[in-house]
């Protein structure tokens, strides 16, 4: 006798790359649950670098922004130029920033880690989120005071200043580094991340069933055990 042969449709036992029953791309030898543990410490890693780069950030926003020019009569404190735009320039600046650091924050996040993960998005936006309110802060703290009225005072009448660094939309800018290191490093995953293995569909070689035939069973009726069967022993009539 020879030894029966694995069907084609199930997986070698010892076959280290066969993906494992939850569908997750452990390593060979790993378990899901340590990888899933070595993912949130690495979206934590993340979120972390993310937030202390938003000191960066904001001293790109302090340098770059346009400058609103504000002067004073002793009486009230007025735009110099009051149909400049520069009033919105500092918004679109951390917004354009923001999308900038978005894109590159996402796809150094990629290239690190090569793959998806519930927990690497959640450091992504966490960390977007959490620099861009920093870089909020560094613009507004070590920009122009926000004490208009004391710093006309200061400077005397009729000698112009510079507003304090603010930001209007709040929304939009806060949120433009998330956003686009979340989109960012997702469509590089589709890309170009792994691929799920292909499922294998089982083959039952024989012939087709015949939902139609009925199949013989033995009956009291007979020797042959088939209802309407004459036994062997007994003549035609």
């Amino acid at each position: 006798m020879t030894a029966p042969l694995t069907p084609p449709h199930q997986p070698q036992p010892n076959d280290p790359w066969q993906a494992t029953p939850s569908g997750s791309h452990a390593v060979p030898g790993g378990r899901p649950g340590d990888e899933r543990r070595t993912e949130i410490r690495q979206g934590a890693v993340i979120a972390v670098l993310l937030t202390a780069a938003g000191l960066a950030l904001g001293l790109l926003w302090l340098w770059l922004a346009p400058r609103v020019p504000l002067v004073s009569d002793d009486t009230a404190v007025f735009l110099k130029n009051s149909e400049s735009e520069d009033a919105i320039g500092a918004d679109g600046t951390f917004v354009l920033l923001g999308l900038a650091f978005g894109l590159v924050t996402g796809a150094a996040v990629f290239l690190f880690r090569r793959r998806g993960g519930i927990p690497l998005v959640v450091g992504l936006a966490l960390g977007g989120i959490l620099g861009s309110l920093l870089a909020w802060g560094i613009g507004t703290w070590f920009g122009p005071t926000s004490d208009v009225v004391a710093h006309a005072k200061e400077v005397g009448k009729g000698v112009t200043f510079d507003a304090p660094l603010e930001l209007h939309a709040v929304g939009a800018a806060i949120l433009a580094w998330p956003v686009a290191a979340m989109i960012a490093h997702l469509g590089l995953t589709a890309l170009f991340g792994p691929r799920d293995p292909e499922p294998e569909w089982e083959v039952h070689h024989g012939a087709p069933y015949d939902s139609g035939q009925q199949t013989p069973h033995p009956g009291p009726e007979g020797a042959g055990g088939y209802p309407g069967w004459p036994d062997k022993g007994q003549g035609n009539s």
